[in-house]
């Protein structure tokens, strides 16, 4: 368990350095592009998604997320307190990851951000987005064996969400709560999130129950 929680932990930190520590990057060299600087914190977290399932997949299954998590908690993969300790490493790990990615840029360890994100609309594009995500890790794990096909789909699936969801794709409530700590081009007002969150879960939880339902563990 312990070596399970440290690569939620570590996994879901270096996730959090390459989504924030590209985006301050991309909108520093973009020149106020922010489609260029969009397209390259996409390129940056697509690219690091892939390398971290598949690094750690073997070892806690490579969640970093608490949406994620929930999947292996109503399979009855996993009980409630393992669930639990998965969601606080994630968290924490998201938190540590957005520190390391501030610090590197000689930015505050913390600060709050300004970006407004919200609506409506928005919260659609959050809902749809963690649907998507859901389905497919869902249907890719259930009908493939292989971990860099679950890794290439995850990994495609956000880098093309990035772009057609109104909310760029946040679809992770560690990850909104971390990005809400830095005030840079991937931030959200901390005002913000707790809706972005709520979308995310009901996004979860609607893939969750389809899916299980589209391909359940049975015929696999």
């Amino acid at each position: 368990m312990l070596r399970r929680l440290a690569a939620e932990f570590i996994g879901t930190a270096m996730l959090l350095t390459a989504v924030v520590g590209s985006g301050i990057m991309a909108e520093r060299l973009a020149g106020g592009n922010i489609a260029v600087a969009l397209l390259a914190n996409t390129i940056a977290t697509g690219a690091a998604l892939f390398v971290l399932i598949v690094m750690f997949s073997k070892v806690s299954g490579a969640h970093f997320n608490p949406v994620v998590t929930l999947i292996d908690l109503i399979d009855g993969a996993m009980g409630l307190k393992q669930a639990g300790l998965y969601t606080v490493a994630q968290i924490t790990g998201a938190l540590v990851g957005t520190a390391v990615a501030n610090l590197m840029f000689e930015l505050p360890i913390f600060f709050a951000s300004g970006k407004v994100r919200t609506g409506g609309a928005q919260w659609l594009g959050e809902f749809v987005a963690t649907f998507g995500l859901v389905g497919v890790i869902i249907a890719c794990s259930r009908r493939h064996n292989s971990i860099a096909i679950v890794a290439a789909a995850v990994a495609a699936y956000i880098t093309a969400a990035y772009w057609f969801t109104s909310s760029t794709s946040f679809a992770n409530p560690a990850v909104t709560i971390a990005r809400s700590l830095s005030d840079t081009f991937v931030g959200i007002r901390p005002v913000d999130a707790p809706a972005f969150i709520g979308a995310q879960v009901l996004g979860g939880v609607g893939a969750i129950l389809l899916f299980r339902w589209l391909i359940p563990i049975e015929d696999v």
